[in-house]
């Protein structure tokens, strides 16, 4: 639990770094690079591959795939369509995302209820924007679902693998992000664009920041963390980043946020939460 509280609070201040210094300023697909790039290099010299066996690398390498690159690629380009407050915001239906993936991987029935939740979590985010909704905001909406639920799949690949295989935490670490690092190459040589690279030194240090710091050492402790708490605790432990992130990005940058739309459909978000934990999730098997 203190590796994903100490996560979460590193994970915090990329939204607002993202949204401000690099979205629709450097190129989506060089930042991704970049931050996995960087974070691979941490972890790398920890790979042994002599005695490693198949399945147990592409699990993880699966997981990193997932989690960090696919994730990544939808999760920057939200940032063209979506405020920072937006991308959090929408990050509200990630545990019932979790616990749909969960129980899929340990074959238990898919339980339809849990897409309910989703829906009308869906409904309460798109209330903060309704009045006056900008060009692209429901394609926003729709992105920013698809980097959920590739995070939320990384997130519960990478427990069911720690579960089944017998690896030390940093030999897990360089062959998730070597999956990642896959995706990210391949995304960057086929739609990058060389003429968006970053052009200042902030964005430069940001980009430093987020590869050592939020992606390398955070997604190291906050998979570390996962692979000791049960599912339930990891899919509420996803919805703190929303609150943190909401007051680091109010307070760095001063802002006053329509507090009218704002509490009215994070009041129905919570109230979707509550309503899921209180009656739908408690009709289903224990989240474990």
């Amino acid at each position: 639990m203190p590796f994903l509280i100490v996560t979460t609070i590193i994970w915090s201040f990329s939204f607002s770094l993202i949204g401000v210094y690099l979205a629709g300023q450097v190129d989506p697909w060089f930042s991704v690079l970049m931050r996995i790039g960087l974070a691979s290099l941490l972890f790398v010299p920890f790979l042994k591959p002599k005695g490693l066996s198949l399945l147990p690398a592409l699990a993880f390498m699966a997981s990193g795939a997932s989690q960090l690159g696919v994730m990544y690629l939808f999760y920057y380009h939200s940032f063209l369509y979506l405020s920072v407050e937006e991308v959090l915001l929408f990050g509200i239906t990630m545990p019932i995302y979790i616990t749909l993936i969960y129980d899929a991987l340990r074959g238990q029935a898919l339980r339809w209820r849990y897409l309910f939740s989703a829906a009308l979590a869906v409904v309460g985010a798109g209330v903060i924007n309704f009045s006056q909704p900008k060009p692209g905001f429901w394609l926003g909406m729709a992105i920013i679902q698809a980097a959920n639920f590739f995070f939320a799949l990384g997130q519960v690949g990478y427990k069911r693998a720690m579960e089944r295989y017998t690896l030390p935490p940093t030999q897990a670490g360089a062959l998730f992000y070597l999956g990642a690092l896959c995706v990210a190459a391949v995304a960057w040589l086929w739609q990058g664009d060389a003429s968006q690279l970053p052009t200042t030194t902030t964005q430069w240090l940001i980009l430093l920041w987020l590869g050592f710091g939020a992606s390398g050492l955070g997604y190291f402790m906050w998979n570390y963390g996962a692979s000791r708490v049960d599912a339930g605790t990891l899919a509420i432990m996803n919805n703190a980043m929303i609150p943190v992130g909401l007051i680091v990005n109010f307070a760095l940058w001063q802002e006053q946020p329509p507090w009218g739309k704002t509490l009215i459909g994070g009041g129905i978000l919570l109230a979707t939460l509550w309503v899921h934990q209180r009656w739908i999730a408690r009709q289903g098997e224990p989240c474990r």
